[in-house]
């Protein structure tokens, strides 16, 4: 497609009464023709704060409407919106502002000391957004869209290093609704949770962008709080539900897990990284098939989501490619390996990135000329077509000579009684170059025996993986999206 029509006015003109958004915390409820309209005032608001067609909004907050009215705002007017981490400080946020050339910083109530810390040109709160909209005309934009124009940036520094800035566009916003909807079955009768954070991809796109292009409701909490998640949820507010790893652990843990309904939760979803299968046998003694994924960033995200009628006879598996994504799983030598081989993932489709905003050197190195994006992920298929996700590239550790993929030690370690979360790290040794190091969290009030940890590694593992070194810890350093960040756990450990 070359064009997607403007899907904030489309979604008003096919359902103006339908609600849009219920801001959980006020009960606020905003309609999808309110939602049009207070876009419209955003982008016409644009031009008389000086903002042109490709300038960039920065803006920090906690999950709310705002965000979203801005964001459509944003591509009607054709500016770029940033989406900052409000987990970060001021001296991280700066060299982003910096990289990006934001010209406006739109902040919340919450953030407003540190917005005034980053020294932004044009500076608006909360309440003097309100008070734009109230002064704005909706003036008139194009009815259509550019699928390449860029809508927003996201600065993923994931688990590995300094942040990049990933752009995303209406295509890709588009392309990423094709491959949820038919993944699971998306219809404007649903409704979904939003609190992942929004300057993360599934904060914006699992499921709640998707869900505004099919006319569904979403209820917004500004953060995530187990106790209104799971009254949502019991109240039957949420026939789809995405979350990563940490927030199914919450549920499990919660007093109500066990009598809670979750019937009226017909698709629950999970990304970020693997669901450990101890987890998803809990959740499916509560007759809850949760659904691995995978996907990046730069591909929208959605690449993969395992299908329910699979879930519980294939675990650990993701699925298959989405309707709209090709993928290849390629060696060192850039050969398409075969059926149950490691390779590296590489994805093309209309949901890819085109490249890293005013950054070709890493466009080259991650999309190759004929469009495959590198995922920098091996993982292997097997004879009906199933995809499963062996490890990061960088993960992987040598051994001995022999090489080692921490996700394979993992998975064993996630079998032993009382483990509640893991990771596996490679560290030097002199003698063998790395060995394993596993650092574990137990579940509450389990008490961990290390030598039996380790009689059981021993038994299901050859010898050079098991770990030769055993930590137990009581919180994981994190990403936004809940993965662990081993580059600084192996710099804690070292």
């Amino acid at each position: 497609m070359e064009f997607v029509p403007d899907l904030a006015a489309k979604r008003a003109e096919l359902s103006p009464e339908r609600i849009a958004f219920v801001d959980v915390e006020t009960g606020r409820e905003t309609s999808y023709a309110a939602l049009n309209d207070r876009a419209t005032r955003f982008a016409s608001a644009l031009g008389g704060l000086g903002i042109a067609a490709g300038d960039r909004v920065a803006i920090l907050c906690l999950n709310n409407v705002m965000f979203f009215e801005v964001l459509l705002g944003c591509a009607k007017a054709g500016a770029i919106l940033v989406p900052l981490n409000w987990r970060q400080p001021a001296p991280e946020l700066r060299p982003i502002m910096a990289d990006c050339g934001a010209r406006l910083l739109l902040h919340d109530a919450e953030h407003a000391a540190l917005a005034a810390e980053l020294g932004a040109a044009t500076l608006l709160s909360e309440h003097d957004y309100e008070a734009l909209l109230g002064r704005a005309t909706a003036g008139s934009f194009a009815s259509r869209w550019a699928s390449d124009q860029v809508w927003y940036l996201l600065y993923a520094s994931g688990t590995t290093g300094k942040p990049k800035a990933v752009i995303q566009t209406v295509g890709m916003a588009y392309a990423n609704y094709v491959n949820v909807g038919q993944a699971i079955d998306l219809t404007g009768q649903d409704c979904t949770i939003n609190f992942l954070p929004l300057f993360h991809t599934a904060g914006i796109n699992l499921y709640t962008l998707p869900m505004l292009i099919a006319g569904g409701r979403t209820h917004i909490l500004r953060k995530f709080d187990i106790d209104a998640a799971m009254g949502l949820i019991a109240a039957g507010q949420c026939s789809l539900f995405f979350a990563v790893p940490a927030i199914y652990q919450a549920i499990s843990l919660h007093p109500t897990f066990a009598s809670t309904d979750f019937s009226r939760v017909r698709s629950w979803g999970c990304g970020g990284a693997p669901l450990p299968e101890p987890l998803i046998r809990l959740f499916a003694e509560r007759d809850v098939t949760v659904c691995n994924g995978f996907g990046m960033t730069e591909t929208g995200p959605t690449v993969f989501l395992m299908d329910r009628a699979q879930a519980r006879q294939r675990i650990g598996s993701v699925g298959k490619p989405q309707i709209l994504t090709e993928v290849r799983l390629v060696d060192d030598s850039g050969r398409d390996v075969g059926v149950n081989e490691s390779g590296e993932i590489w994805m093309r489709g209309p949901n890819v990135t085109p490249g890293y905003f005013k950054n070709p050197v890493a466009t080259q190195a991650a999309i190759t000329a004929d469009g495959w994006l590198k995922s920098g992920d091996v993982g292997r298929r097997d004879a009906d077509g199933y995809y499963f996700i062996v490890d990061r590239i960088k993960d992987m550790y040598i051994s001995g000579g022999e090489n080692v993929y921490p996700a394979e030690v993992e998975v064993v370690i996630y079998q032993f009684s009382g483990v509640l979360e893991c990771a596996v790290l490679g560290m030097p040794d002199e003698k063998w170059g790395e060995v394993g190091c596993a650092v574990v969290l137990p579940r509450p009030g389990a008490t961990l025996e290390m030598e039996a940890l380790r009689a059981h590694c021993r038994q299901h593992l050859a010898a050079y993986k098991v770990p030769k070194r055993i930590e137990i810890v009581e919180e994981f350093p994190r990403t936004a999206a809940g993965k662990i960040r081993k580059h600084i756990l192996r710099e804690q450990l070292l």
